[in-house]
């Protein structure tokens, strides 16, 4: 008898490229990438944060680099993708809260820029170069629950994970053809310093807790395992699709 083997979680000798690396989520799957074995490209808007993120990479004894990106910049998005990466991941995004009554025109357009334009084109270059190269590349956002249903001051910033959400499913037809994966994964609340003015507020914690099935607030490591499988040959039949870790929120 002959048992099958387990598809590798290994990413040596593959290239990534993480945005929004120099803190949270993106540090989280950047650091995940590299001791996977692949090489990494580190992307964010803050030099300072982004350089430390990679010198701590470098100093365990893991390979990264730093480029200051911001992914908004389609220009300059554009300039960093020059060469085919085997694995991209956009965890750069944003959100302003705000009533949908009080939600202004710049508000939407900041959002969406970010949530959704430029994760829109980031795929678009990757999957090109990816084309190119004969990559069976894996490309995955950072989406939210909120992609999945509504929230209270959460209108636009639903609005962009439900695209992106969508986006996703018709790249992932399109490009499926080619080796190139495309998914998402959809976080519920992870402490990160974006997120630490609503964790700091004891009553929006009771609130998130109680909605959280599993009863707690996630962490960053919690995001690395889903983003290493989708990233590697274990993964390799899964596109146009999202990895919910969210407690079991949007179970309810």
């Amino acid at each position: 008898m002959i048992l099958p083997s387990t598809p590798s979680f290994s990413l040596q000798g593959k290239r990534a490229l993480v945005t929004g690396a120099s803190s949270g989520i993106g540090q989280a799957c950047a650091v995940a990438m590299a001791e996977a074995g692949a090489s990494v490209v580190c992307a964010a808007r803050s030099a300072d944060r982004l350089n430390k993120t990679v010198d701590a990479i470098l100093l365990k004894g893991l390979d990264a680099q730093a480029v200051v990106l911001d992914q908004a910049d389609l220009g300059v998005l554009k300039s960093v993708i020059q060469e085919p990466f085997d694995i991209v991941i956009n965890s750069a995004g944003m959100a302003r809260h705000k009533t949908a009554l009080e939600t202004l025109p710049e508000d939407f357009d900041v959002v969406m820029d970010v949530n959704l334009r430029s994760a829109y084109f980031l795929s678009t270059y990757s999957a090109q170069l990816m084309k190119k190269a004969k990559i069976n590349g894996s490309i995955i956002h950072i989406s939210s629950q909120m992609g999945h249903v509504g929230g209270t001051d959460r209108s636009v910033y639903c609005a962009s994970k439900h695209a992106l959400e969508g986006m996703v499913k018709s790249m992932a037809i399109e490009w499926g053809p080619l080796g190139i994966r495309i998914n998402t994964i959809c976080p519920t609340f992870i402490r990160t310093p974006l997120t630490q003015i609503t964790l700091d507020n004891p009553e929006r914690v009771k609130w998130i807790e109680e909605k959280i099935k599993l009863g707690r607030v996630g962490e960053v490591q919690d995001i690395m395992g889903a983003a290493l499988y989708l990233a590697s040959d274990a993964s390799s039949l899964v596109t146009g699709t999202h990895m919910i870790v969210d407690g079991g929120w949007t179970a309810g």
